[in-house]
This record gives structure tokens, C-alpha cells and sequence, in this order.
């Protein structure tokens, strides 16, 4: 049975696609902006806070979106406390806050006494999704492409210049904290696709990808959503017909369009800069 009879087949791959498609979109989507901001130790540290929240929740009986956002949130506002007033610096602060809630929600994990779920959390099982799942993945992602759309200008103004942000009257701080909010909920989104371990590489990768394409903002977060949902769906093909873990293949699929793009980039492509270096060799000798 090839791959498009099982869709039409199987509902479970069904919703398994939809959901991969989602989070490459909202996934590529705030990545940009994670990518020019220079955070992407910010967002490994909220992928790994929101485990806490995670195991709280399930031990609550309640859905995990609201114990993850809590905790990942939290985290976030913990390490601009700790860096603003001591002389740690931003990512010294960010090692020991987003170390200790993994920790700490590995911990309480092991009061659950299921290595399953905790495999599902840390690396993700989107053939196993729910309805529910997908239904909070189309809400959250709803609710972050409505916030970047609304408040697009002034996160691109704080994106390439807070100074002038500032100037302007803007409140870098509460940018910051609402670019935090939906990088939470993005996480929360990802869990059940590629799990706590790997989301970071598809906030990463997608828009890194992107990034090396155009200059233009606008064009950045549609290039890193397009890169975002292909490697969802030739991740998931992979990881159905060969019996793959999903989140890893997905992972491994948008570093492969990444090495691609790295390697023959028209503007910023490796082997286009070869190729100039050696011919200015050759006029120079």
C-alpha cells in the first residue's frame, strides 16, 4: 500500500498529516523571529521547561496545554529576573533555569511511573495523535499566526533595532514577553509531532533555511512555513513506510533542505562563494 491509499485509508495518518502540516507552519512561522532576535538558546530552554508543566498536568487529570504554557512562560520570565538583576549574563541564566525545570519535570515524571509517556513527550509519536491534540495544534497555530499578524510591525521593529524601538515608544519588554507567550505555545503544539528533545530544530532549522534565501522578512516567514510543512510531510512518509520514530525523521528531512539550501543558495550559497573566491584566484594571478 503506497502512502496517499493509506491516507484515504487511515484516519489515524490522517490526522497525523494535518497536524504535521500545522506545526512546520507555526514552527517555520516563529522561528523567524527567533532566528533574527539571536534566541535559539531561548527557545531550546522553553522546549525543555515546559516538561514540569507537562507532568503536572497529567497528574491533574487536565489537558497539558495549560500546565506547559504555565511553566514555559514562567521560565522565561524567571531567566530576564535572574539576568536583569545579577551579573549573570542572559545565557549563563538561561543554562541553569531551563536545566533544572527539565529536571525537574523528568522527575516528576517518574511519579507517573510510565517510561512510555515519557518517551512520547521527549521525542513525539504523531502517528499516535488524538483529535484533541489536533484540534488544540489548529487552535494554538490560529492564535500565533493571528498574533504575528497583528503585531507584525512591531516585532519587526524590535527584531533589527530595539533602539529605535524604543525611540519610537514601543515596549521592547512586553514584545519580548508576548514573542515568549507564543513560542510556549508553539512548543506545546510540537510535543506530540516531534516531542520536547527535537522541537527546537524545527523552530531552528526551517527559518535558518530561509534566512539563507531572502532578505526580505515577509518572504523569510512563508519560505520557513513552506520549509516547515514539506519537511513535515516527507518526514512523515519516511517515518510510516519504513517504521521511523516521526519526530526524528521530520527533524533529519528539514536538515537535509537545509544542507541543500546551505550548499546552493544563489545569494549565500557555499558553493556560489567557491566558485567567486576561485575566479577572483584566477584574475588575481
Amino acid at each position: 500500500m503506497n502512502f496517499i491509499e493509506a491516507i484515504i485509508q487511515y484516519e489515524f495518518l490522517q490526522k497525523a498529516l494535518i497536524t504535521s502540516v500545522m506545526v512546520g507552519i507555526i514552527c517555520g512561522v516563529i522561528g523567524c523571529f527567533i532566528i533574527l532576535r539571536g534566541m535559539a538558546l531561548m527557545g531550546d530552554a522553553i522546549s525543555h521547561a515546559v516538561l514540569p508543566g507537562v507532568a503536572i498536568s497529567y497528574m491533574l487529570g487536565i489537558n497539558f496545554f495549560f500546565g506547559a504554557v504555565f511553566t514555559g512562560v514562567l521560565t522565561a520570565i524567571g531567566i530576564g529576573f535572574v539576568s536583569q538583576n545579577s551579573r549573570l549574563k542572559n545565557d549563563t541564566a538561561i543554562g541553569i533555569l531551563f536545566t533544572s525545570a527539565f529536571a525537574a519535570g523528568i522527575i516528576l515524571i517518574t511519579f507517573m511511573k510510565s517510561s512510555t509517556d515519557l518517551y512520547h513527550i521527549l521525542f513525539g509519536n504523531v502517528l499516535a495523535v488524538r483529535p484533541s491534540d489536533m484540534w488544540v495544534t489548529l487552535a494554538i497555530g490560529i492564535l500565533v499566526i493571528a498574533g504575528v499578524y497583528f503585531f507584525y510591525k512591531e516585532l519587526l521593529v524590535t527584531s533589527f533595532d530595539a533602539t529605535m524601538a524604543q525611540a519610537y515608544g514601543l515596549s521592547t519588554r512586553v514584545i519580548h514577553y508576548l514573542l515568549m507567550t507564543l513560542l510556549t505555545m508553539v512548543t506545546v503544539a510540537s510535543l506530540q509531532t516531534v516531542g520536547i528533545v527535537l522541537v527546537v530544530a524545527m523552530l531552528i532549522t526551517p527559518a535558518a533555511t530561509a534566512y539563507l534565501l531572502t532578505d526580505r522578512l515577509w518572504v523569510m516567514i512563508y519560505l520557513a512555513a513552506g520549509f516547515g510543512t514539506i519537511a513535515s510531510v516527507v518526514g512523515l512518509y519516511y517515518s510510516f513506510m519504513y517504521n521511523l520514530p516521526s519526530g526524528a525523521t521530520i527533524v533529519l528531512t528539514s536538515t537535509i533542505l537545509f544542507v541543500a539550501v546551505f550548499l546552493f543558495s544563489p545569494k549565500h550559497g557555499f558553493v556560489r562563494k567557491l566558485i567567486k573566491s576561485r575566479k577572483r584566484a584566477s584574475i588575481a594571478s
